[in-house]
């Protein structure tokens, strides 16, 4: 008796909770997938034994496999030995992080270091550091947008429309040279209103591999400073562009010369293999210590409202290897062999599909530089990788260098050849 009259009160309650609620959640529809994630998930279900991954954006060895640095394996175990959590130790662990960081960004002996210059945050990798920034702008420049360049990283516009900033592009890569249009990205920073927001990719841009020579930023920071531009750069892979983390961070030092105030969003996930632990920094630099004070004080009750805290053994760890000049230093040897086989696999690449008699130039292999390579590859070509020979890489062609290998690096030339062979065999048939 009892269960029939408590199974109609059931029944009447859902019935009930179903009217109340019904249509709360009609109105949200699916969002569209990133493209790097799309790649991925079409990779991982294909069944095919020797399928190649080309869209990761994560450093993988000749055998294909995630690579964690030496330096980080000896982190962890003196972490082990000597570290437990502590409020106290958190707060001075993340203060250490922050300092080494931009010191990494800006060079050791920098006056902003010496002089307490700049306000810094730890942050969920690069991308928190760019949405942090992103929030501090909407709070504080509400009326403001964000140049990115053409192309960027596909979440750059996601960031920055999450907070409501409205997104506008300058001119960066040419797509018949396939290097950088400077003419008319420098025309770009020109027209733009004074005061105006750009992003910039410091080194190993993403996706092209199209980096500025030294000459160029030094023309590009003066016409930021004639129109007062605030740049802000993500420097997610300093170091796989030339091997050398100085060298890659010559944009700012550049910038810093000229007196700019800064803005960088810094990650350890590529160059330290810190991909699980989710380690950034953001840093903005300021005219002096009061400024640097409120500011720090700004992003860090931004960051509170955000995620509260990160995870501390990520920070643990890039502190361990950044404060001890021998860690350091086999960190930096480590990030040169990572840097050297890339360099090695675009050589092989290029060499492989000259050999094969292409008709097309492969030469911008070699010239772009860092994580990824602008191939050049049509949409539909890249469909004819991905069903022909089980090989994935996102639309616009970007191939992850780090997915190329001694082992495969013969059949993804084959492939690449073959795919662009029949554009040209339809293209001919049609004249």
């Amino acid at each position: 008796m009892w269960r029939c009259i408590n199974g109609r009160i059931a029944r009447r309650f859902l019935s009930t909770a179903s009217a109340s609620t019904r249509g709360w959640w009609d109105h949200v529809r699916p969002a569209p997938k990133d493209p790097i994630v799309s790649v991925n998930e079409a990779f991982l279900a294909d069944p095919f034994p020797h399928k190649i991954n080309l869209g990761m954006g994560t450093y993988r060895d000749d055998d294909g496999k995630p690579f964690i640095p030496q330096c980080v394996r000896d982190a962890e175990t003196k972490i082990k030995a000597r570290f437990k959590f502590e409020e106290s130790n958190y707060s001075a662990a993340s203060s250490k992080f922050v300092e080494e960081s931009v010191k990494l960004a800006y060079g050791k002996d920098s006056y902003v270091i010496k002089e307490g210059l700049f306000a810094g945050v730890p942050s969920l990798s690069g991308t928190g550091a760019c949405r942090l920034f992103a929030e501090f702008q909407r709070h504080f420049y509400p009326h403001s947008q964000i140049y990115l360049p053409d192309p960027t990283w596909s979440n750059h516009h996601n960031i920055w429309r999450q907070a409501e900033i409205p997104v506008k592009t300058f001119h960066y890569y040419h797509p018949d040279t396939r290097g950088l249009d400077f003419p008319a990205l420098i025309n770009d920073v020109k027209n733009a209103p004074d005061c105006s927001f750009f992003l910039l990719h410091p080194c190993a841009h993403n996706p092209t591999g199209v980096d500025p020579t030294e000459e160029q930023w030094r023309e590009i920071s003066y016409q930021f400073k004639v129109k007062n531009h605030f740049p802000f750069f993500d420097m997610a892979y300093q170091g796989f562009s030339s091997g050398d983390l100085d060298k890659d961070a010559i944009a700012l030092q550049i910038f810093l010369e000229d007196g700019h105030l800064i803005g960088c969003a810094q990650s350890f996930a590529k160059n330290m293999g810190l991909l699980e632990h989710k380690v950034g920094c953001l840093s903005v630099l300021c005219r002096n210590i009061k400024q640097a004070t409120a500011m720090k004080s700004q992003l860090q009750h931004i960051a509170h409202s955000m995620y509260s805290g990160l995870p501390f053994r990520g920070i643990l760890l890039v502190n361990v290897i950044l404060s001890n000049p021998v860690m350091e230093a086999l960190w930096r040897k480590e990030v040169k062999v990572m840097a050297n086989r890339i360099q090695t696999m675009r050589a092989t690449l290029r060499h492989c599909l000259e050999n094969l008699d292409s008709s097309f130039n492969w030469e911008h292999i070699t010239t772009q530089v860092g994580m990824f390579c602008f191939s050049g590859l049509t949409p539909d070509q890249v469909k004819h990788l991905e069903k022909l020979f089980h090989i994935y890489l996102t639309p616009d062609g970007r191939i992850s260098m780090a997915g190329v290998t001694t082992s495969n690096v013969n059949y993804v030339a084959n492939a690449i050849h073959h795919v662009t062979r029949i554009n040209e065999e339809a293209l001919f048939m049609e004249q």
